[in-house]
């Protein structure tokens, strides 16, 4: 071999063996997360997930929309049968009981702490934390997305009734329907009565007043549990909304209709409506120029002692039967959304609002809250924190309550058309609601909520 070749191949074995010597570097732990949020949330969702993956090399999170709340549940079911379920899933509030029942996860604060991290569950807002939480206060899941129901009114017409407040019992809500009326509003107050509205008429409204939906502390306390809001103070709250919209009073606006409440209240066209500190949003993007609004906390009727409102939104589960690796990926990726400043990014994006103490004052801090169109979205945490959660307002724990809400909404409109008395109504929505809940217990038998 000529001295050359013995050159290069000394220099080929050489950097054969330091290749050898280096490490190759290793590719990203992928895990999926599926969620049920679309169109412009849904891109919301992938900055987050392209945030997370940017933020460190050593996991990938997957994030596909499986197109709405419902669909995300079954598809989860479905490829959880079938061995193929995603790593982190997003569900919906009135699933919480669904995924404690079905066994299929691993509980979110014991994978934080396998992990090593330190989470503060005490920095969660009360009224957030023990709507996700089990009765002895363990998180299974993170609280995501979230929201509550506010009261949106137009300022301009208001002042043409004398009045610079939004009204806070419904008494005054009475009075100054009328007001609007006689000033010439054709729509002084919107409303919708679908299976949807049951968040904001029912639920809500149950909350602030401290009434059960059902017995057993809403469903709480046992699979037994059954509603009453047929005796409650709903039924006055639903008698005094039929008298107004009798008198023309309050006007009821869906798409179906061609209209729904928030267009109706951004265009000016209704001068009042109840919905999620969600759409403030929409209402600032859409709304008649030069209109003037602002949100409230939502009324109680006289004499009543607040409580806390209702969280909406969902919550992130991280299901069982997946790698250690995939559930250290799952680990810091909801540390990464625990973060204060994942919560600006995404309360600016979306009409959501912090979960936590520490997200809200690092949001704070920043002057997220200090001009519009941001502005009046701290309204729905003085409502979420307006009380200690109580057994009845920490939320509602119930079976199928995605047809409990449907049926609320078949019975109310059924009032509305003069099918049904307010009580005959009621009456039916418990009957029927009671029904449902009686198959759901017969789904797990001998079981009970953690």
């Amino acid at each position: 071999m000529t001295i050359i070749k013995r050159g290069v191949a000394a220099l080929a074995a050489g950097a054969l063996s330091t290749a050898l010597a280096v490490p190759a570097f290793a590719e990203p732990v992928k895990f999926d997360f599926w969620f049920g949020l679309s169109g412009d949330l849904a891109r919301v969702v992938d900055t987050l997930c392209k945030n997370f993956n940017e933020s460190q090399k050593d996991y990938e999170v997957v994030c596909t929309s499986q197109g709405n709340y419902d669909a995300t549940l079954q598809n989860t079911i479905a490829a959880f049968r079938a061995g193929k379920q995603p790593t982190v899933v997003q569900v919906y509030d009135v699933g919480t009981a669904t995924m404690m029942l079905s066994g299929a996860y691993k509980p979110a604060d014991k994978l934080m702490e396998e992990n090593g991290y330190k989470i503060d569950y005490s920095d969660y807002f009360p009224g957030i934390a023990r709507y996700y939480a089990t009765s002895k206060g363990e998180m299974l899941s993170f609280p995501f997305n979230s929201s509550t129901a506010l009261m949106y009114w137009n300022k301009d017409a208001f002042a043409k009734i004398g009045k610079t407040e939004a009204p806070k019992t419904w008494e005054d809500v009475g009075a100054d329907l009328k007001a609007l009326k006689d000033a010439g509003y054709d729509c002084p107050m919107a409303i919708n009565i679908s299976a949807n509205e049951s968040w904001q008429l029912m639920e809500q409204f149950s909350a602030l007043h401290n009434q059960p939906i059902a017995t057993k502390n809403n469903g709480y306390d046992g699979l037994d549990a059954r509603l009453e809001v047929n005796k409650t103070k709903f039924v006055q709250y639903v008698t005094d909304l039929k008298k107004w919209y009798d008198a023309g009073l309050v006007k009821i606006k869906s798409k179906d209709l061609g209209q729904d409440m928030v267009q109706a209240f951004a265009t000016g066209t209704c001068q009042l409506i109840l919905t999620s500190v969600g759409d403030h949003g929409t209402v600032g993007r859409t709304q008649k120029e030069g209109m003037n609004w602002d949100v409230a906390e939502l009324p109680v009727y006289a004499g009543t002692e607040r409580k806390n409102s209702l969280v909406g939104g969902a919550s992130l589960w991280v299901l069982s039967g997946k790698s250690d690796a995939e559930y250290k990926g799952a680990a810091a990726f909801l540390n990464f959304v625990h973060d204060p400043k994942t919560a600006l990014f995404w309360s600016t994006n979306t009409g959501y609002i912090p979960v936590t103490k520490s997200g809200f004052d690092f949001m704070k801090s920043n002057g997220f809250y200090d001009k519009a169109p941001y502005k009046g979205r701290e309204v729905a945490i003085a409502s979420l924190t307006a009380s200690e959660p109580t057994e009845i307002t920490r939320g509602v724990r119930l079976g199928n309550f995605t047809q409990i809400r449907a049926e609320f909404g078949t019975q109310m409109q059924a009032i509305f058309a003069n099918k049904v008395s307010v009580q005959e109504g009621l009456d039916a929505l418990v009957k029927n609601g009671d029904a449902i809940l009686e198959r759901f217990q017969q789904t797990y038998p001998g079981k009970t909520l953690p």
